[in-house]
């Protein structure tokens, strides 16, 4: 049935797009009855009628029983049934990916963290990589034949639309969810790791119910996710979000996309691991200066430095805090630019709470324009670690159906 109903899809006719508008309206609404879903879509009530049967035949959609009302006629309540596809999503992160399986509703089926992944940007990566996730999810207790698709989040430049990763994985003439498609075996989507952490928190995490929320994903690099008036925001290429390229500072650190001064030479993960290490050989004390006279050259892994600061490593707080000051007064920008509803703070850098967040907090009153951010809630990702790959499985079932 799951086939049928994607090839009906893909075909495009009339009768497919109004059954995807339907399953769009259940996704957003949870339920509802065939009069409420016939003033919705704009059609008769006959017309629905026939439809809801159509997929309730082809175990799309489940009628939940009597809706209670005053008087009159029960009418029937109809609503997505969990187990008519899944969604699978995976993180892709420097040493590790996240893989989740979602259902229909978008209730979590199956999460697994932190498989080891040595991450290199080479055929033979990208081959590693098809094959953890093929294992993931031969290890899950779905029905995979109703895979419907699958979302790949990396981080760097990724057009959404066209499938393409223009800083990973960009071997082939073909785009990169074709490839993955090829060695999955079930259609595959792509995205930016930043838009898709700020997808799982509006969907998931604090950010639910929001209208147009800005999400801040601080870790090796800086990027932004963009909700406005409800809808994930990619820009016209799928580009959107590279707030660690701004010119920000005037000084000879060459970033990683080859230009001088970005936010991300002062305040990123990137920028913390350096400014450590810089400290650290200038006799300067700290808990981490064993681990950096033992890996001269490397940078200091973002989770080291994590349980740096909850042992209170005062250079590491001191550091992280100068970090949170420069960014502050950048995303004071932001606020200025958008007038958000909220601002999500996440990414790897979160994870040191207060020492990050107090002094973000403070550059924000102090270079923002109190008429515009009085009304502009500030806040620590809900989701934390996970907001990535609940965003990615979010994503996969989103891309099936664009209008939600």
């Amino acid at each position: 049935m799951t086939q049928k109903f994607l090839k009906e899809i893909e075909m495009g006719s009339r009768i497919a797009l109004i059954k995807k508008k339907i399953v769009a309206h259940y996704l957003r609404n949870g339920s509802s009855t065939i009069p409420d879903l016939a003033k919705e879509l704009v059609l008769s009530v006959p017309t629905v009628t026939k439809l809801i049967g159509e997929m309730s035949d082809d175990e799309f959609l489940i009628d939940y029983g009597k809706l209670e009302t005053q008087g009159g006629r029960y009418p029937n309540l109809y609503g997505l049934n969990p187990e008519a596809g899944y969604f699978v999503g995976v993180e892709v992160r420097t040493s590790t990916i996240n893989i989740g399986v979602i259902n229909f509703k978008g209730e979590m089926i199956s999460m697994e963290m932190n498989i080891p992944y040595n991450f290199e940007n080479t055929v033979d990566g990208l081959d590693n990589l098809g094959s953890l996730i093929s294992a993931s999810i031969l290890k899950s207790t779905i029905d995979t034949r109703k895979i419907l698709n699958v979302n790949v989040s990396v981080c760097g430049r990724v057009s959404p639309d066209l499938g393409s990763s223009y800083t990973l994985f960009n071997f082939e003439e073909r785009p990169l969810s074709e490839v993955l498609k090829e060695k999955l075996g079930y259609k595959v989507t792509i995205n930016n790791d930043t838009r898709t952490m700020c997808y799982g928190e509006f969907t998931q995490g604090c950010a639910k119910g929001r209208k147009n929320v800005i999400f801040v994903n601080v870790s090796w690099g800086i990027g932004i996710g963009i909700i406005i008036d409800g809808k994930l925001y990619n820009g016209k290429s799928g580009f959107s979000g590279e707030f660690g390229h701004i010119a920000s500072f005037d000084n000879e650190i060459i970033c990683h996309c080859g230009k001088k001064g970005c936010l991300e030479t002062e305040a990123s993960g990137w920028a913390l691991s350096r400014k450590l290490i810089e400290r650290i050989n200038n006799k300067a004390n700290s808990i981490l200066s064993e681990w950096v006279m033992a890996n001269e050259g490397q940078h200091i892994p973002l989770e080291e430095i994590m349980n740096a600061i909850k042992k209170e490593d005062t250079l590491s707080i001191e550091i992280m805090e100068e970090v949170g000051q420069k960014l502050g007064k950048h995303i004071a920008g932001l606020i200025n630019i958008f007038n958000p509803d909220l601002v999500v703070v996440g990414g790897t850098l979160s994870l040191a709470e207060d020492y990050l967040f107090e002094p973000i907090k403070t550059a924000i009153r102090k270079y923002s324009l109190n008429l515009v951010s009085r009304d502009s809630e500030i806040v620590l990702s809900k989701l934390k670690d996970k907001a990535g790959v609940i965003g990615s499985c979010m994503v996969a079932r989103r891309r099936m159906f664009e209008m939600v």
